[in-house]
């Protein structure tokens, strides 16, 4: 059997999609008698992160138009050669939900469609009117036409039905490897800026509005200084970045806040190692692949129930953060 992973990018610039899908793939290609494959568009790390996805083969392909939408049609041509049994788009809204639908429509093989929170309330108002023409054009047909919808948790999959779909559900969480836990490491990012006599909470994920981050800046403002720094470390996206380095200045957070950039590999390995606690004040998530993380190098962890881990609340390894997730959104 062949399965066929279509993504918007394999790289790092998809966040924890990319992580995700990748090692579920590799997984997959571990069973006998299944064979995996990967399509995605091509950006700016696709040459970097693209052999992490090894034994899998990665195709990525040039866009055209608006990175938005990423249309590219030698996508379609290489999912027609490639004949895959069985489709897994994940995620939503760009061009890789066409070429699925098309590709099933040619060949009458059925495709598996993951929307990795996309389909959260939130989510769904976030540039909303640009979704409601994505589904009109092609996302809703794409959505509807699925043998079966991935959700990640119970909660993603009340917001599949919420949205009016009625295609079977199956409810696969996201994992995460477990880390030698004595293994030695680099010194972390900020071992040079942050004195040794502090306790560091760390953020770690891509600089975006749904992070909830602001709230985490002005709530940090009202701590005082109690022998902790946050580190933001992260990729920035639409200049989010800049907004949240005024806003630590207008609170007068220098002192008391990194941003270190994004982090990855040996770098991300050792921020887990020298954290002392995880922070994801997120006001949308699928299913956070940082907090699973955090959580295998033993970290306590501060995050919002929009992080659908209501696990975490339940056996005392997580604690709610300072705004639940409604109020996040209200503010």
């Amino acid at each position: 059997m062949k399965v066929a992973y279509v993504l918007s990018s394999v790289s790092r610039a998809n966040g924890g999609i990319s992580e995700s899908v990748r090692r579920l793939a590799q997984s997959v290609e571990r069973q006998p008698g299944i064979t995996a494959s990967a399509f995605g568009l091509t950006d700016s790390f696709t040459a970097t992160d693209a052999p992490l996805w090894n034994p899998v083969p990665v195709q990525c392909f040039p866009t055209r138009g608006p990175c938005a939408i990423g249309y590219s049609p030698e996508l379609n041509r290489a999912l027609a050669d490639a004949t895959p049994d069985i489709l897994h788009t994940a995620g939503l809204w760009m061009y890789p939900s066409v070429a699925t639908r098309r590709a099933h429509h040619r060949t009458g093989k059925p495709y598996v469609v993951s929307p990795h929170g996309m389909l959260d309330t939130w989510a769904l108002k976030n540039s909303g009117w640009k979704k409601r023409l994505a589904a009109l054009a092609y996302e809703r047909a794409h959505l509807e036409e699925a043998a079966c919808l991935h959700a990640l948790n119970e909660a993603e999959a009340r917001a599949i039905r919420a949205y009016g779909l009625r295609n079977p559900i199956c409810v696969v969480p996201n994992g995460v490897d477990l880390p030698d836990l004595e293994q030695q490491t680099a010194p972390p990012p900020w071992s040079s800026t942050i004195g040794t006599d502090k306790s560091v909470l760390l953020f770690l994920g891509r600089l975006h509005p749904k992070k909830g981050l602001p709230q985490l800046l002005r709530a940090w403002a009202t701590l005082g200084d109690a022998g902790w720094h946050l580190v933001i470390a992260g990729w920035d996206q639409g200049g989010h970045r800049a907004e949240l380095e005024a806003l630590a200045r207008e609170k007068h957070l220098e002192s008391r806040v990194s941003f270190s950039g994004p982090l990855h590999g040996e770098q991300k390995e050792a921020a887990y190692r020298a954290a002392s606690a995880f922070v994801l004040p997120s006001l949308s998530e699928g299913l956070p692949m940082t907090v699973l993380e955090a959580a295998s190098y033993r970290l306590p962890v501060l995050m919002t129930d929009a992080c659908n881990l209501p696990e975490g609340f339940h056996v005392g390894a997580a604690q709610k953060s300072v705004r639940t997730r409604q109020r996040s959104a209200d503010n």
